[in-house]
C-alpha cells in the first residue's frame, strides 16, 4: 500500500511530539501489555475520516477493509466471552460430579482427602472436603 503523504514542517513536529508522547506513556506504564480494544480500534477509524483530506477522501476499498477488520474484531471478541461462559459451564458441571466422592486435594505441601460435601461459587467453584474449602484446580485424584 502506498501513501501520497506531504506534510508541513509544522505538521511534522506535532506528529512527533505525539508519537513522542504514545511512546513516553508506554514506556512509564512499567513494560505493561498494551492491548486495543474494539473501542480503540474504532477511536482510530473515527478520527482518521474526520481528519483526511477532503479533496482526497479515503478509497472505497480501504475503508471497506476497515470496515471488516472492525467486524472481524467484533466478532473475535464476541466468540472469546462466549468460550469464557462455555468454559464456566465445563467447569460448574465437572465440579457437580464430584459431589458425593472422594477426592484427594493437593494443598500445599501435603494431600488431603475426603468426601466432597458441597459446591459453592458460579465461576470458580469450590469444593468444601471435610469441612474447608478448596479450588476446583486443586483436585489431584478422584475416588469411587
Amino acid at each position: 500500500m502506498d501513501f501520497d503523504v506531504t506534510l508541513s514542517q509544522a505538521d511534522r513536529a506535532k506528529l512527533q511530539t505525539q508519537v513522542d508522547m504514545v511512546n513516553n506513556a508506554l514506556k512509564s506504564s512499567g513494560g505493561a501489555k498494551v492491548s486495543l480494544d474494539k473501542d480503540d480500534f474504532l477511536k482510530i477509524l473515527l478520527t482518521q475520516l474526520s481528519h483526511q483530506d477532503p479533496t482526497a477522501p479515503m478509497e472505497d476499498k480501504e475503508f471497506v477493509a476497515q470496515m471488516a477488520q472492525f467486524s472481524t474484531l467484533e466478532q473475535m471478541t464476541n466468540l472469546s466471552s462466549e468460550f469464557s461462559k462455555l468454559s464456566n459451564v465445563i467447569s460448574n458441571n465437572h465440579a457437580l460430579s464430584l459431589l458425593g466422592r472422594v477426592v484427594e486435594i493437593q494443598d500445599g505441601d501435603s494431600i488431603v482427602s475426603g468426601v466432597v460435601e458441597e459446591i459453592s461459587g458460579r465461576d470458580f467453584p469450590q469444593l468444601r472436603v471435610n469441612g474447608t474449602y478448596y479450588d476446583l484446580s486443586l483436585v489431584e485424584k478422584v475416588k469411587q
